[in-house]
């Protein structure tokens, strides 16, 4: 168990050590990914931004995702979207949050564009995995950027992530695969959802910390 995400994102920078050299880019998914993306790059001394990638909520459960849609227009639905839902309506979810992405994108980076990709070794991290919904939205927008390498790196997912993971990017790195996973929060002693403000919070350090990159 992680003590809280600065110690999980601390481990995960050991686990990824041996891209240090290769300049990568990493990429956290807000908010959580946001820290997590934070203290990985600091290890590593690599470039680090945030991709804005929204989960697609079921308009009676948003909580409950049918798939994601990334800040490209990268989109991932379910096999039983189309099934559980009509057209028109997934197409109003999906505005809905590229609205809240467009929103997101001027909060978390001032409106900037993401850095340039195509060509380069990018690492894709969260705090965990669930469903995996918004990542296989932001790997496809990795692909469709021209990202050389691709890695996902997570401190805790489910036994069976690493294997659909696997088979989309170059290497997966996930540190911890309880055998009963429910969420996220169980591998950490203090987790709480991030605020925007908090999440906001590590890329303002960043760049004050970075300020050339």
């Amino acid at each position: 168990m992680f003590r809280d995400r600065k110690d999980a994102a601390e481990q995960l920078g050991i686990a990824l050590e041996k891209y240090r050299k290769s300049n990568p880019l990493v990429l956290g998914i807000p908010r959580g990914g946001a820290e997590t993306a934070f203290y990985v790059a600091k290890h590593l001394n690599a470039q680090m931004s945030v991709v804005v990638t929204r989960k697609l909520g079921y308009p009676s459960e948003p909580e409950f995702a049918f798939g994601a849609v990334a800040e490209d227009g990268s989109l991932y639905l379910s096999d039983h979207a189309s099934t559980n839902l009509s057209k028109a309506e997934i197409d109003g979810v999906i505005e809905s949050q590229k609205t809240e992405i467009r929103r997101r994108i001027q909060l978390l980076r001032g409106g900037a564009a993401l850095p340039y990709l195509k060509g380069r070794t990018v690492i894709v991290v969260d705090d965990g995995i669930a469903t995996g919904s918004t990542l296989f939205a932001t790997i496809k927008l990795c692909k469709n950027k021209g990202a050389e390498k691709i890695i996902v790196a997570a401190p805790i997912a489910g036994e069976d992530m690493f294997d659909r993971l696997f088979r989309l990017v170059d290497e997966v790195i996930i540190l911890e695969t309880p055998p009963f996973y429910r969420a996220v929060s169980q591998g950490y002693a203090d987790f709480k959802n991030l605020t925007d403000e908090e999440a906001l919070g590590f890329m303002k350090k960043w760049k004050i910390e970075h300020p050339d990159s």
